[in-house]
């Protein structure tokens, strides 16, 4: 029997944190009714959820939101009049908790996603583009949904003080360039048309993963 090396160590498989870190982030911004839940949706369909999985920062913030008030979680995370009735106080409350820690949700939204494709679909401020920027820099890229007053406003959207002109409406309204700009309007060209590049982009992250070599045994000093 052969004796190990002195100074070596031999070490499992070079298949650390590498196994679930993405190979897309896509950063998804828009004004309330913009669309952009409508469009993140359409991307998922288009590459399917055993590849891309949708993060809502949302999500854990009116989860935690609902515990310490009693509330329906249910009701909070769906569109109707009851999330509207908490939308003002649930924005305070949240702003209170990233002072403490801005990228206290983003990791919250994250902790359980191993598709290679991540959309977050609801990014709202820059510390929220600034956290998967600054974790993942090769991979991520911000979106931008856009759609006029007007339009907004025939989807069900009205000025809301205190909702509408807090920085949970406006914090990326300035100060950031995206990589993509889709439109969301009637007369623009059609999202399939618009997203054609984004899905292309995916497709390549996710195939350069499968073609990666296996992982091998390594021996570490």
């Amino acid at each position: 029997m052969s004796k190990p090396v002195p100074g070596f160590r031999l070490t499992y498989y070079r298949r650390r944190m590498e196994v679930s870190e993405p190979r897309l982030v896509l950063v998804f911004s828009g004004k309330r009714k913009s669309g952009k839940d409508y469009v993140t949706d359409l991307i998922q369909d288009r590459l399917g959820s055993h590849v891309c999985c949708i993060l809502r920062l949302s999500g854990p913030l009116k989860q935690q939101y609902a515990e310490e008030h009693g509330l329906d979680l249910q009701q909070l995370l769906g569109p109707g009049p009851y999330k509207e009735q908490y939308r003002a106080d649930m924005i305070r409350w949240g702003e209170t908790r990233r002072h403490d820690d801005p990228g206290f949700f983003c990791r919250l939204a994250t902790r359980e996603a191993c598709q290679p494709v991540w959309v977050v679909s609801d990014a709202r401020r820059q510390t929220d583009l600034q956290f998967f920027c600054s974790e993942f820099p090769r991979q991520t890229q911000s979106v931008r949904v856009q759609s006029s007053e007007k339009t907004r406003k025939q989807r069900g959207w009205s000025f809301s003080t205190g909702v509408d002109d807090a920085e949970s409406e406006c914090g990326l309204d300035s100060g950031v360039e995206f990589d993509w700009i889709i439109t969301n309007e009637a007369d623009a060209p059609s999202l399939d048309e618009q997203l054609q590049p984004i899905l292309k982009l995916a497709e390549e992250a996710v195939t350069s993963s499968r073609r990666r070599p296996p992982d091998d045994p390594v021996l570490v000093l």
